[in-house]
């Protein structure tokens, strides 16, 4: 390497847009898809990157990885995937919090290998809230242990995170600036970085098992007005006293219930909240008034455990907490409980919900109704409806979006706008598993291996073209596409290893390789808390491959640690996962720090480790 190059024009050129990204990326004036999309012109413009080619960014490898993760995993949230997961966290973790959330961290980790981390946090941030209605589990205890498993995890592909996605572009772009007689740089396969993320991730686990976890609940207890939290109940639960799980109800024989209606069961004493009735090939949800109830129907109800069992031991009723033949109707993913106020122009003012016949021609089932502060739960189907009563539904979110239209009711509540397919779960994760081991036994490059499982998911219906084309973040891709040629002008122009050379002579001799990977994974962490990840590894991965070549060291392992380095930003915004888990779990800066530093500081010291083991 030669230490003696000197400034050139065209490296102030590109060491000044370098300057220029990261001031804006730091102060937020102009946004960042502004600002890779004024470096990318600036760059073809100025000639430091061939017209022809300034545009690569956008058919790269990485850039097309990132948009066949993001469909992958639209087609996989469509399916209610995730909800099921919840349930099925539930059910395996026997009621022990720590065991719930060592197993919700692990299992976001491993979805996190072949998901944008975005992408998974947002899929696990409605399955955490369900666990926190359901436990004494809040999102502030929750979400950070979540989120740092996701961000280990993404350590285990090369597609879990956009960092490794982009080091196989830039590894190749540094191949055509080598010095004469340096060998060539090869792409790194699908599971090349899998020991590191498994140590990543395990270490992630059993520090929020056995430090992490009792520091949230420190901090959490000191929190608000000082006193440790209450155990977190469900908002419905709360404001309308409609708790309890769902449970499945099977009429035997020797059943009072056989030849009633719906109606006539659900005036019986005590009994649940009747929310589904399957009878031969007739399933519904909200069923009408007047459905009958026969031997061999399956009823889904609604309550407490114990209410549940005594209704269906007076009623000769076999109980099951699994939902053997309703568990695609009570799918989280395709219906739920929701509010709707009553507008002052609705035609339903002055009409009970029996006149109104919504359960048989609306398919929804009305619960509560809060009035004036007064919450109405009994013989709620007679009781006329007013200008601005609160109404508490349960239905399928495609019939409350239908009713939605009316202008009668004014829905409140979020909830899917877009179609679920739950009956589609099972093509999905076919099409899933196909495409991994595509990318475990063949020598396709990653993103046509990914795109091979999001042609399947397109053919098959589990999304539409259109949903595909929603689901992608747009904005990230035009970020990495613009920034991408900058990576690129750092090699040809000679600016990276002009840092790498002058780094190198300031040094003192004999210094040990592993000083300097470590000294580089803590230069590259910092930039990550400033600028986003995808900048870090734009600027550092070119002067981690001159700075190796310098050096003596291996250049592929130098990129590895930048490109996993660039995502060890555990404590600031500035980490797509963090930031989206600040705002519901309300983390101070405070809490951030003290929580996540040591965690980050582990997270380089294992890296650069595990780098030295394997290369």
């Amino acid at each position: 390497m030669d230490t003696a190059l000197t400034l050139t024009t065209d490296m102030k050129l590109v060491l000044g847009l370098v300057g220029f990204t990261m001031a804006m990326f730091l102060f937020e004036r102009i946004r960042a898809d502004v600002v890779a999309l004024v470096v990318m012109v600036v760059l073809g413009v100025t000639g430091l990157i061939a017209p022809e080619e300034i545009f690569g960014g956008f058919s790269g490898n990485a850039v097309m990885s990132i948009i066949a993760t993001t469909i992958l995993g639209a087609g996989l949230d469509r399916t209610g995937a995730l909800n099921r997961l919840a349930g099925w966290l539930l059910r395996r973790s026997h009621g022990l919090e720590k065991r719930l959330l060592f197993l919700t961290s692990a299992t976001a980790g491993l979805n996190s290998s072949f998901m944008q981390n975005p992408s998974v946090m947002a899929l696990y941030l409605p399955v955490a809230s369900r666990l926190a209605s359901r436990t004494a589990l809040t999102l502030k205890r929750q979400l950070l242990p979540i989120s740092a498993a996701i961000v280990m995890g993404g350590a285990l592909t090369m597609v879990g995170n956009s960092p490794l996605i982009l080091l196989n572009d830039l590894l190749m772009s540094a191949n055509n600036n080598l010095p004469s007689g340096t060998a060539t740089i090869e792409p790194l396969r699908m599971f090349a970085p899998l020991p590191i993320g498994v140590a990543l991730l395990v270490a992630s686990l059993l520090y929020f098992r056995f430090y992490g976890s009792a520091k949230l609940k420190e901090e959490e207890g000191a929190s608000e007005d000082g006193q440790a939290p209450a155990r977190t109940e469900s908002y419905f639960a709360k404001a309308y006293g409609i708790e309890g799980d769902v449970f499945e109800l099977l009429v035997t024989a020797e059943s009072p219930l056989v030849g009633m209606t719906v109606g006539e069961a659900e005036n019986l004493f005590d009994a649940p909240l009747l929310l589904a009735l399957k009878t031969g090939d007739d399933t519904r949800l909200s069923p009408p008034a007047d459905m009958r109830i026969w031997v061999g129907s399956a009823i889904g109800v609604m309550g407490p455990r114990q209410q549940v069992s005594d209704f269906a031991q007076n009623q000769f009723l076999r109980m099951s907490s699994r939902l053997k033949q309703l568990g695609d109707l009570f799918n989280p993913a395709r219906a739920g409980i929701s509010e709707a106020v009553v507008p002052p122009t609705s035609r339903v003012i002055g009409k009970t919900a029996g006149e109104l016949r919504l359960r048989k021609e609306r398919g929804i089932s009305l619960l509560a109704i809060n009035r004036d502060k007064q919450v109405i739960r009994e013989d709620v189907r007679n009781t006329p409806l007013r200008a601005g009563d609160m109404l508490v539904f349960h239905s399928i979110w495609q019939d409350l979006a239908t009713a939605a239209e009316s202008r009668d009711f004014v829905v409140v509540t979020d909830y899917p706008k877009g179609e679920q397919r739950p009956h589609k779960f099972k093509i999905a994760m076919a099409i899933f598993a196909i495409t991994i081991i595509i990318a475990l036994t063949s020598h396709l490059p990653v993103a046509l291996t990914l795109l091979t499982g999001v042609a399947g998911m397109l053919l098959t219906g589990v999304l539409r073209m259109d949903e595909a084309y929603a689901a992608i973040n747009w904005k990230t891709i035009f970020m990495m596409a613009g920034l991408i040629p900058l990576g690129w002008a750092m090699d040809s122009s000679g600016a990276a290893a002009w840092i790498a050379g002058h780094t190198i002579d300031k040094l003192p001799s004999g210094i040990p390789v592993w000083v300097l990977e470590l000294a580089l994974a803590l230069l590259t962490t910092a930039f990550s808390l400033v600028i986003s990840h995808v900048g870090a590894t734009i600027v550092m991965v070119p002067i981690a491959v001159n700075l190796a070549l310098a050096a003596g060291g291996n250049p592929t392992a130098f990129a590895l640690i930048v490109a996993l380095s660039a995502s060890n930003n555990l404590m600031t915004a500035s980490n797509p996962v963090i930031s989206m888990a600040m705002g519901p779990a309300k983390y101070t800066p405070r809490e951030m720090w003290r929580v996540a530093g040591p965690l980050s500081l582990l997270y380089t010291l294992i890296v650069v480790v595990m780098i030295n083991i394997m290369f």
